[in-house]
């Protein structure tokens, strides 16, 4: 590998553009490497966390939910933004209680992503729950969502066909079904 400082750019200035309840846009003069300057434009999120329910008989719980930036329903894993203070892990649970109902007794971490690195500084954490026990759901105001379940070799074949294109849901399901010895070395 070559150094990364050879790749690095250096804010020059920094103005907010747009400062909403969950997305702030920013514009940075920024220096390039070869000492050249340019704009980036990029959104700050404050992170989020996915979660891969599985129940007691192997099958995955997801969620059917009408995205509106892309005016479609999509299939998802469940998850959501950190709130402020809380650590990935404290969202995971929070989302998963919060949007189906269930808590788990097992936890483990999968990893993270950064789902659009090019215009935003999200990370998702991805986690498994296990030992699912189903309480009661409170969905926010605001969220409507359909609970489905389906087999690993369903969402398999969802991927495949086009049916789940969340990146977020694709990424948490092929890391989930890597070989475990991967996971823990």
């Amino acid at each position: 590998m070559s150094d990364d400082n050879a790749l690095r750019e250096t804010t020059i200035d920094s103005a907010v553009v747009f400062d909403g309840v969950l997305l702030h846009v920013r514009r940075d003069t920024v220096r390039l490497p070869n000492g050249h300057t340019t704009l980036r434009e990029y959104i700050r999120h404050p992170g989020a966390a996915t979660i891969v329910p599985v129940l007691d008989d192997g099958r995955l719980l997801l969620e059917r939910q009408f995205r509106y930036p892309n005016k479609t329903v999509l299939i998802e894993f469940p998850a959501g933004k950190c709130d402020p203070g809380e650590t990935p892990l404290v969202t995971a649970q929070r989302e998963l209680r919060e949007e189906t109902g269930y808590e788990a007794s097992r936890w483990q971490a999968l990893g993270k992503i950064n789902p659009l690195p090019a215009y935003s500084d999200e990370v998702i954490h991805l986690f498994v729950a296990e030992g699912l026990t189903l309480n009661e759901s409170r969905h926010d105001a605001d969220e409507f969502l359909e609970l489905i379940t389906m087999t690993p070799a369903e969402v398999a074949a969802a991927i495949e066909r086009g049916d789940i294109t969340d990146a977020k849901t694709v990424c948490a399901f092929f890391l989930w079904q890597r070989p475990k010895q991967l996971i823990h070395p």
